[in-house]
């Protein structure tokens, strides 16, 4: 008996304006028909070395090789739905706070039978690992693992966690026995690439699966920049390039028709602008709310030709599973034109007790308290870390100067030139930094792991060490920890976004953008809400 899968609303999927109707699918096979020859987007390893590193859980290459030699208890398909893997199946007990998995038959790749208490000592010490990370979080209301038999497992929880199958299909979830991994497929070096070779199950004990040889094939994966992985594929010589952010995305213009397809997925998650210091003009929430209200979000995107984006000022994508709806979006009623003026009005007043246009301030009358949403009361921030539009309004002399850190790359260009003229219609100058740790302003892009606002909320705590945050908001998350019930949980995720907003520590623009290049021939990759594609459904040969 399979786990019920807890439906949520996805986003209306992205469509590319105009080349939806002229992309098309064609049919251009891998230099070497054996393999299938994967990109993946990075800037770490360029086109010299490897640097894989099956440990590494920041990168998307290394996560895609650790969930490819090292499965856990369940894992992705294509789809990104929920599949069978160390365990062949499970049930979840009536209240949700017993998941029963049964191992399947087989052994590690040491020879040794995979049992419930190897099994749970792998589980353990993948969690272990995890430890002081948002992921530890999302997974904090595991209250112990058991074994039951001799090869059944029992994960039992202090509170119904919906989504724990989501949570254990994540590769920092694979389980290792002996410092190896049960693959599915096995890690080989070929020079700058990784090379990913299916395990026949036979020798992991597993019932034999006829033509092996021939029903599967090896995937070679690289990691290169936005540029060069783009001419790569133009040139024909990488079947798929993945990791995609929009820093990378108008490089997809030189892509012909008959090359491939842009897949784009439909995803949630954080995409939006970390304040990273309460210095000079940002010691204000009002003056932080200031930025919020100037931009344009839709203008942001309308460079890039996408449509379907879903822009929003909320923290917590809108529709998810426990969301009580009664958090909207801000300043619903007043015209982008309305928000500049006042915006402007804040930014007019810091000026005229500023000291200068070094961003620091002299001692002035406070700012007009930030609009707040529903059932929030202004909040100061927590310091965690140091850290065509209407007419400008013409910025004072003394206006404050912000820096911003952005990803390398035209999309982010783009994006920075819009963002200087929202800011710039205020009378805010916006600078670009590149160094990180050095910027006031940094874009956060990331992908939400499981559809519900805890997840948000536990990226944005103050345990991240990475900007401003809201010790407020921290507080009610951990109560909806120790809830008794869905509704008593869903109240308290929804005062801990209301807090977070009151701080204004984050700026949101929207939905994460994430795409893919792939060939025509290529079977195996599907568009998903978890912006996830395994390589283990790539390696099997099209029939």
């Amino acid at each position: 008996m399979f786990a019920k899968r807890h439906a949520f609303r996805t986003p209306v999927p992205f469509r590319l304006i105009p080349l939806a109707t002229a992309l098309a699918l064609a049919a251009c096979g891998s230099p070497d028909n054996s393999a299938l020859s994967v990109a993946v987007l990075g800037r770490s390893g360029g086109t010299s070395g490897a640097p894989f590193d099956i440990g590494e859980s920041t990168t998307l290459a290394g996560q895609l090789l650790r969930a490819s030699t090292t499965e856990g208890l369940v894992a992705f398909d294509e789809k990104g739905r929920v599949i069978p893997a160390l365990a062949d199946r499970w049930i979840v007990t009536d209240d949700g706070q017993s998941y029963i998995f049964r191992l399947r038959d087989g052994d590690w790749p040491s020879g040794e039978p995979l049992t419930a208490e190897s099994a749970k000592k792998a589980l353990q010490t993948a969690l272990d690992a995890l430890d002081g990370t948002p992921l530890a979080r999302d997974l904090a209301g595991i209250d112990e693992i058991r074994t039951m038999a001799g090869r059944v497992v029992e994960i039992r929880l202090g509170r119904p966690m919906p989504y724990l199958l989501q949570l254990l299909a994540q590769p920092e979830l694979g389980l290792a026995f002996k410092n190896r991994g049960a693959g599915p497929m096995r890690l080989e070096r070929a020079g700058s690439a990784a090379r990913l070779v299916p395990i026949d199950p036979a020798s992991l004990g597993l019932p034999a699966v006829e033509n092996w040889p021939q029903r599967s094939r090896r995937i070679d994966l690289r990691v290169l920049d936005g540029p060069a992985a783009v001419e790569a594929f133009n040139a024909g010589e990488v079947d798929i390039v993945m990791g995609g952010e929009i820093q990378d995305f108008p490089l997809t213009r030189s892509v012909g028709i008959l090359r491939g397809t842009i897949q784009l997925d439909p995803v949630v998650g954080l995409f939006g602008l970390k304040v990273m210091r309460d210095k000079g003009f940002l010691a204000d929430p009002a003056n932080r709310e200031a930025l919020a209200m100037a931009i344009d979000r839709e203008g942001l995107i309308a460079p890039f030709s996408l449509g379907g984006w879903s822009p929003t000022t909320r923290l917590v994508s809108p529709s998810l599973d426990g969301d009580l709806g009664t958090i909207g979006e801000r300043w619903s009623e007043q015209s982008l034109d309305d928000r500049r003026a006042v915006a402007a009005a804040r930014v007019r007043r810091w000026a005229s007790g500023a000291s200068g246009s070094t961003g620091e301030r002299a001692p002035a009358p406070a700012a007009p308290a930030a609009a707040q949403p529903p059932g929030a009361a202004p909040k100061q921030a927590t310091k965690a870390t140091r850290g065509a539009a209407p007419a400008p309004v013409p910025p004072a002399a003394n206006g404050p100067h912000l820096s911003i850190w952005l990803p390398a790359g035209d999309g982010s260009d783009t994006l920075f030139g819009k963002l200087a003229a929202d800011f710039a219609a205020i009378g805010v100058h916006l600078l670009r930094s590149s160094d990180i740790e050095a910027a006031d302003l940094r874009l956060v892009d990331d992908v939400a792991r499981y559809p519900r606002a805890a997840w948000f909320l536990n990226r944005l705590a103050c345990s991240d060490g990475q900007g401003l945050c809201s010790t407020e908001a921290d507080a009610r998350v951990k109560e909806a920890t120790t809830a008794t019930t869905p509704e008593e949980r869903s109240a308290l995720l929804t005062e801990a976004e209301a807090e977070l907003t009151a701080a204004n520590v984050f700026i949101p623009f929207g939905t994460p953008i994430r795409w893919s290049l792939v060939r025509g021939s290529v079977a195996g990759f599907a568009p998903n809400t978890w912006g996830w594609h395994p390589l283990m459904p790539l390696a099997w040969v099209p029939r």
